[in-house]
Formats: structure tokens, C-alpha cells, sequence
């Protein structure tokens, strides 16, 4: 296994760095070498390592949240207001109703797999966004209207969201039947994971104020009580969303200690320049090659077709707002990216042993490989013509 994670590492890292040259996004390159170097081509990994997979993409996942988190302002969320709310479902929730009427007709699947289908595809990518709109602010472009800071806090939000609905949707696939119940318990969960985040980082930032913890302690700390939320999520049936509470709490050491939280998100950079090359080269050596090949263009109608829907679900979350119509427009834009939730969670209905697993996975895969690339192409191209700039 050790060879394994030294190919995943050094093959993975350089061909992100050889696609960063040509002004693409890393994680294409991963996700090529993923495909190389797994069963369906080369078949180089050990299996144990594809049997943790799993685990492996859930830490990523923990990383880039609690990194978002770090970087996102209680107060500014604030001043967004409604915006924000909307934001943080209402372009999911289209999403995955454009699946639902699109797979059904293009993939052949039932309309519990296509849910789930646009469970899987729904949320947009904060490996993609959350570095860009980071960039954005800095060069204070948008900042005054809060357009970067809405669209971290409503991407960061909808991927907990939609994990939350995929867990839902998992859970009917396999038996469990549709309950109103599990629907019904969603926003209960969403609530309770904002409640408990808010409380832990609280508790943490008093924590780091008693005691004077090294910086690497610091960060390590608060990675340990991040797997233990998701855990408490995922071995309990308590109603609640660990992924959001580790969000959040991140979001509360910011809003008690920013030079502090600006020490921790240093830290999670570096342990998200590992975690992301092993995240993306495990979903790639997932695929069955032949299978993707074989969904071919009805899937990415299927996915550019839902995206359309999830753009109108943007405009909706919009109305009201003080945003000129380039300034929607590039909100459109920036929430199209798709990578870190899908490169995470499009693998569980095959290891779950759903009939619809394969399928689900390449669209999600599909759905990467497309939109990363267009997407972090996109915002960079029109921010500093859509957006303002406010300061120098």
C-alpha cells in the first residue's frame, strides 16, 4: 500500500502541477493519472488502498470545509442577509430537478436514481470556488456588494445541503423506502449542525486562549474534533450534519480570534495540497473506463442540462439584491464548478452495491472533467469585468 500512495502522491502532484502550466485545473491531471493507473488501465494500486478510498475522500471533504469555514465571516454573511439563504439551496434544489426530468428520458435510470443522481451532481465545488473567490477578494473586486464573500458562504452551505439530501436519497436507494420523515428532518439536521459548530469553535477558541498550544497543535486539534463530529454523524442517528458543524465552528474561531483562524487556514493549505491530489486520483481510478465511455454524450447533455436549471435557481436567489445583471451573471458563473463533493460522494452508490452505481459515478466524473475546467476558466476570465472594484 505504500507504493501506492507514493505513486498517488508523486504521479498525482506532477501531473497537477503540468495542467496548472497550461492554465487548467490540477485536479484534470489527477484524475487522468487516477484512470492510468487503476484497475481499468494500468492496474498499479493495491486494493486495500481503493477499499479506503472512501475514508480518504471524506477527510478531503472535512479539510476543504473547515477551510472555507476559517475563511468566511459571521458578520459579512450577515450583511448578505438573504441572499446568502437562498443561495445555500435554492440552486441545488433546481439542480437536481432538471436531473430528475433529464436522466430519466437520456440514462434510463428510475426516478429515485435520478434523485440521487442529482444529489451527487447538485453541489458546486469549493476546491474550485473557495481558492477563486478568495483571489477575487483579495484584489477587492465585488467586496463592497459582498458577491465573493455570498458566494463562499452559499457554495460552502450547499455542499452540506446536498450531502445532507444525498444521505436522505442514499437511504430510500437501499431499502429504506421514500420517507417523509428523512425529508422532514433535513432542516432540523441543517439547524442542529449550525447549533453544535458554533458551540465547538467557541469552546475551542476558549480552549486556545487558556492554553498556549503550538500552532501545529492548534491545527491538529481542530482536525481531531472535525473527525469526530462526522463521526458522531455517521455511526449515530442523531439529526444533525457534522459536515456543517465542522463548518461552522471553523466560522466561530474566526469571528473570536482572526489572526488565529488565518494561522489554522495556513495550516489546512498544506494538509489540502496533500488531500487533494489523493482525493482526485482515487475518484479517477474508480472509473470503469469502458462504462464511461458508453455514457458518453447523453450524460454531459444530462449535466449541462441541469446546470441551466441551477442557473435559474441562481437568478431566483438573486431577486431582490442589489446586483447589476453582470454581477448575476457572474454569480451564475462561479456557482457552475463541480469537483470536491461529487470526486467524494459519487463513488458511494457503487460501493454500496446500488444497480445505478456506475452510472451515478461517471456522470459525476463527467461532470468534473466539464465543469472544473470551464468553470475556474469562466471566473477568471469575467471578474474583473463583472465585478467592481473597490479597493486596490
Amino acid at each position: 500500500m505504500l507504493l501506492s500512495f507514493a505513486l498517488i502522491l508523486l504521479l498525482g502532484g506532477l501531473a497537477g502541477r503540468v495542467m496548472g502550466r497550461f492554465k487548467l485545473p490540477p485536479l484534470l491531471g489527477m484524475m487522468f493519472v487516477g484512470i492510468l493507473i487503476g484497475p481499468s488501465v494500468w492496474n498499479l494500486l493495491d486494493p486495500l488502498t481503493l477499499e479506503i478510498s472512501a475514508t480518504l475522500r471524506q477527510i478531503a471533504l472535512i479539510i476543504i470545509l473547515t477551510r472555507a469555514g476559517l475563511s468566511l465571516s459571521l458578520t459579512d454573511l450577515k450583511k448578505i442577509g438573504r441572499s446568502a439563504i437562498w443561495m445555500a439551496f435554492v440552486p441545488a434544489v433546481f439542480e437536481m430537478v432538471g436531473v430528475i426530468i433529464l436522466a430519466p428520458l437520456l440514462l434510463g435510470v428510475t426516478t429515485l436514481e435520478a434523485a440521487l443522481m442529482g444529489s451527487v451532481l447538485a453541489a458546486v465545488s469549493p476546491a474550485v470556488v473557495v481558492p477563486h473567490m478568495l483571489k477575487v477578494q483579495e484584489e477587492g473586486y465585488g467586496v463592497k456588494k459582498g458577491i465573493p464573500q455570498l458566494i463562499l458562504a452559499g457554495a460552502s452551505v450547499d455542499d452540506v445541503f446536498v450531502i445532507v439530501v444525498f444521505a436522505a436519497l442514499l437511504g430510500m436507494a437501499q431499502g429504506a423506502g421514500v420517507s417523509l420523515v428523512s425529508f422532514g428532518l433535513i432542516p432540523v439536521r441543517i439547524l442542529l449542525g449550525i447549533l453544535v459548530g458554533l458551540g465547538v469553535g467557541f469552546l475551542l477558541s476558549k480552549l486556545y486562549q487558556r492554553f498556549r498550544f503550538h500552532e501545529v497543535e492548534q491545527t491538529l486539534i481542530l482536525l481531531a474534533v472535525s473527525f469526530v463530529l462526522v463521526t458522531i454523524e455517521n455511526e449515530t442517528n442523531l439529526p444533525f450534519s457534522g459536515l456543517l458543524a465542522v463548518m461552522f465552528s471553523g466560522m466561530m474561531i474566526q469571528r473570536k480570534d482572526l489572526d488565529r483562524s488565518k494561522q489554522l487556514e495556513r495550516h489546512y493549505n498544506h494538509f489540502w495540497s496533500a488531500a487533494s491530489i489523493a482525493l482526485f486520483v482515487l475518484v479517477g481510478a474508480s472509473v470503469n473506463l469502458e462504462f464511461l465511455l458508453q455514457a458518453g454524450i447523453a450524460a454531459i447533455v444530462v449535466i449541462f442540462g441541469a446546470l441551466a436549471f441551477r442557473m435559474v435557481g441562481v437568478l431566483i436567489s438573486l431577486v431582490g439584491s442589489d446586483l447589476s445583471w453582470k454581477e448575476r451573471l457572474f454569480c451564475m458563473i462561479a456557482y457552475s464548478p463541480k469537483a470536491t463533493v461529487q470526486a467524494s460522494i459519487g463513488g458511494v452508490p457503487l460501493a454500496a452495491g446500488l444497480a445505478s452505481g456506475n452510472i451515478i459515478l461517471i456522470v459525476a466524473v463527467l461532470a468534473i472533467m466539464t465543469t472544473a475546467p470551464l468553470g475556474a476558466f469562466l471566473i477568471d476570465l469575467t471578474y474583473h469585468r463583472f465585478l467592481e472594484r473597490d479597493f486596490v
